[in-house]
């Protein structure tokens, strides 16, 4: 059987059409950007032509598209200058964040240079927007509300809309953790109230090792990286030249096939859930599955069964790449912070399937045949 791949949200494989772009700026378009010669203006050209469709596709202005090496970077670069350089004192975020932004806070809070509040969560996993605006009227410093669009586990929405104007109102900063989103949603920067977003370009079929952070115009920081002089002084080293030049194309791409490809990768989420509920008794689904929700993220809860507590492991024998939680610490045993956080039922094992525009129905019936036979 060869592989079947359900660990989208983890990474996506690279599109043709994007590597076609890259490769002349793999081969013999190699100046260095910074370089004044002409070798050196073609990369140049290259990196603000980039950014140029990224910030259309996104609604704002070149100036504000700064690219890093990936969703981490940019998240760490957008929470530690709001202290250092914002001086937000006091930072409002949820128990079921990704651990770029979570690990980050927990660092400030633990040198003492933050107070951290936890916005508690609804049974389904949504943040509970009542609490959140009691912190932020309670809250007597200057605040950055760090939390994610779209939850990389369970697949959960925030609806950023809401939670900008509720900072607005009570002048806090907004950061949001868009990387499962940009790629996979229409953003409209120009009419969103948000401080900073972040991105990655290998979530949507784009190469790995090149992020993005949108910084709002009226934001002044100072670089998270010290050194050379690049992106207009924000972000110091050498440009990933041809991962900036994939990460534009990666987004065009997404966003020109963005209608057919929702509608094809939801019916694959949806007949998995489906069968999934008419083949295997007992099987549940974690966050607002139905709801406000991804349309590549199925995350799934199995009864507990001797059969079933191997489950990942027997997937995998069989060539089927799925995940337990986030696949950035899928190879560490303390299992999902975020699942423990909704769902404190011992008995059930949770396996994570996220879809893309490769994926097949075919595929889908394998993988459910394969389920029946392990549980």
């Amino acid at each position: 059987m060869s592989r079947i791949y359900l660990d989208n949200a983890a990474t996506t494989a690279l599109d043709a059409n994007v590597l076609e772009v890259m490769m002349p700026f793999l081969t013999e378009k190699f100046g260095n950007p910074s370089s004044i010669y002409s070798y050196g203006r073609e990369s140049r050209l290259a990196i603000e032509q980039a950014r140029k469709s990224v910030a259309k596709i996104l609604n704002a202005h070149p100036a504000e598209i700064f690219f890093t090496s990936g969703g981490t970077e940019s998240n760490n670069t957008a929470i530690q200058t709001s202290v250092r350089d914002l001086h937000c004192k006091h930072i409002i975020t949820s128990p079921i964040e990704h651990h770029a932004v979570s690990h980050t806070i927990e660092h400030l809070d633990h040198d003492d240079h933050i107070k951290v509040s936890y916005v508690k969560l609804l049974p389904n996993g949504h943040i509970n927007l009542e609490h959140l605006e009691k912190l932020l009227s309670h809250s007597n410093d200057k605040t950055l509300v760090s939390l994610m669009h779209a939850n990389n586990e369970i697949g959960n929405m925030l609806d950023i809309h809401t939670v900008g104007n509720l900072c607005k109102k009570f002048n806090a900063l907004f950061h949001t953790d868009t990387v499962q989103t940009v790629g996979h949603f229409p953003i409209d920067l120009r009419n969103t109230p948000v401080h900073f977003i972040t991105g990655a370009a290998h979530k949507f079929h784009g190469p790995k090792g090149v992020g993005l952070l949108y910084i709002n115009e009226n934001v002044r920081i100072k670089p998270f990286i010290f050194g050379g002089g690049q992106e207009r002084n924000m972000r110091a080293g050498t440009e990933n030249l041809y991962g900036i030049v994939g990460f534009a194309k990666a987004l065009e791409i997404a966003t020109e096939n963005y209608e057919k490809d929702h509608a094809y990768i939801s019916g694959l989420k949806n007949y998995m859930q489906s069968e999934l509920l008419e083949k295997i008794r007992g099987v549940g689904f974690n966050g607002d599955v139905n709801g406000k929700s991804l349309y590549t993220v199925l995350s799934v809860s199995f009864p507990k069964t001797e059969k079933s507590e191997m489950l990942l492991f027997n997937l995998d024998i069989n060539n089927i790449c799925a995940s337990g939680g986030s696949a950035c610490s899928s190879g560490s045993e303390a299992g999902s912070h975020v699942i423990r956080a909704i769902n404190t039922n011992p008995n059930q094992i949770t396996v994570r399937f996220s879809f893309s525009k490769n994926n097949t129905k075919e595929e889908i019936d394998l993988v459910l045949q394969k389920l029946v036979e392990l549980i």
